[in-house]
């Protein structure tokens, strides 16, 4: 009977360790896109580059600097060589 509670404990001890670890990747928990990712997933008209109407968040906010030819497009070498978008400080 003890060693059933023993093991119990660990059980719940570890499961709850688990709920509390701090999620993997990006912001949020989630894995950055790569650069054909996000091109995949946001090029509405599948011209295979980025117009400033079809990309969202930190690309958005950051487009003119993202579009080093100042073409008015993200193409996926300028994706490729965008800076990573910094990560939020945890708050204490």
């Amino acid at each position: 009977m003890k060693s059933i509670k023993i093991i119990l404990t660990v059980m719940l001890f570890s499961g709850s360790v688990s709920l509390f670890a701090q999620p993997q990747g990006g912001q949020g928990g989630q894995k950055l896109p790569t650069a054909e990712e996000a091109i995949k997933k946001m090029d509405a008209d599948k011209d295979g580059k980025l117009s400033k109407a079809e990309v969202k968040g930190p690309l958005k906010d950051d487009f003119t600097k993202i579009d080093t030819d100042k073409d008015g497009f993200l193409s996926l070498d300028e994706l490729k060589k965008a800076p990573k978008p910094e990560r939020k400080k945890p708050t204490e």
